[in-house]
């Protein structure tokens, strides 16, 4: 089977991106890519991939543009989408899977226009406005959040699931400002962090780049020790070691907790897109899996409130929910349809 993989913008979207390419090769399938030179395509891809072909294309989004600026990007996007039916048929790509974000849109629509199949996964609990668009006309649409999903679940890397264990007490807090840190979860983590020393609970703090150098004399002045981090690739092992997270509600990193079972304090980013972070931890929240509260709120009154609460049952309920091989399942599902 020749698949084309493509959308991204954002690290969340290029994690199901990879996940899907490893999962079609190792199927023996043969996958390309087509994203965009915007956001964090080339990034993840340009260097070194399991895609046979990769292109980056020049495309921006058209939501947040106005005026001349909403027509000049829609006219990227019709370049694009030419040169994404070229590039379809050169090689002979038999279905399209689109990952959301504004790079997917040539190559959907160049996928739909040719009469080949095109499949969706929406990452988010409220879906982006072009897989909006799109989803009336897709073959499957697939989302963790969406109880009509044909696939349940989240595509995250075998690891989490490989190294997912049961959380029986609290020795071992991380916070996860991201790679350019949340002030907020950081604040936050100071905060705390005399009262976590003195009950004897080990801090992990991904800080961010921006913002490591005020937190390191922060911990430093309130002498206390902890695993600081401005940006680190060993994220895993770290989610692994920890019985409770603090973290932002991107997709990506709240399903890779779920899949861990790493019970989590979510505090969503406040000006993400439809503020699609507070409805994904809303999701978590309803599910009795973990806690949400926005930035304007007592974070510290609720978090030495948690603290105190067990952990087993959410941990175990966690590892119940999410299902395993979610990225080899999608694959199967496309090549049943296309046979």
């Amino acid at each position: 089977m020749k698949l084309c993989i493509t959308g991204g913008g954002t690290g969340g979207h290029l994690m199901i991106a990879q996940a899907l390419v490893e999962a079609a090769v190792k199927d023996g399938h043969e996958a390309i890519f087509i994203g965009s030179t915007h956001g964090q395509d080339r990034k993840y891809f340009e260097q070194r991939s399991s895609f046979s072909h990769v292109y980056f294309l020049e495309t921006t989004g058209v939501v947040n543009q106005k005026g001349l600026g909403k027509l000049k990007a829609l006219y990227k996007i019709f370049k694009a989408f030419l040169t994404s039916r070229s590039i379809l048929k050169e090689h002979n790509i038999q279905a399209t899977y689109s990952v959301g974000g504004f790079s997917a849109a040539p190559a959907s629509f160049a996928t739909l226009s040719k009469f080949l199949p095109l499949f969706i996964h929406e990452q988010n609990a409220v879906a982006g406005r072009l897989n909006k668009l799109l989803k009336p006309f897709s073959k499957s649409f697939i989302s963790a959040y969406d109880e009509n999903s044909s696939i349940k679940g989240y595509p995250v890397k075998e690891i989490f699931y490989k190294n997912a264990r049961v959380r029986e007490k609290l020795k071992t807090i991380i916070f996860l400002g991201g790679s350019h840190g949340a002030k907020a979860i950081n604040d936050l983590a100071l905060s705390v962090a005399l009262e976590l020393y003195d009950k004897g609970i080990k801090i992990i703090h991904q800080a961010g780049e921006a913002d490591f150098e005020r937190v390191k004399e922060a911990y430093d002045e309130l002498g206390v020790s902890v695993e600081l981090y401005s940006f680190t690739k060993d994220l895993a092992s770290l989610i692994t070691e920890a019985d409770l997270a603090i973290s932002r509600a991107g997709a990506s990193t709240l399903w890779e907790l779920t899949a861990n079972g790493c019970p989590a304090f979510f505090i969503p980013y406040p000006y993400a897109a439809g503020d699609h972070q507070y409805h994904n931890a809303s999701f978590i929240l309803s599910n009795n899996l973990g806690w949400c509260m926005r930035e304007s709120e007592e974070l510290k009154t609720k978090l030495l409130q948690i603290i105190k609460e067990p952990l087993k049952g959410k941990s175990e309920k966690l590892l119940s929910y999410n299902e395993k091989d979610v990225a080899q399942k999608m694959i199967s599902a496309i090549e049943g349809s296309i046979r």
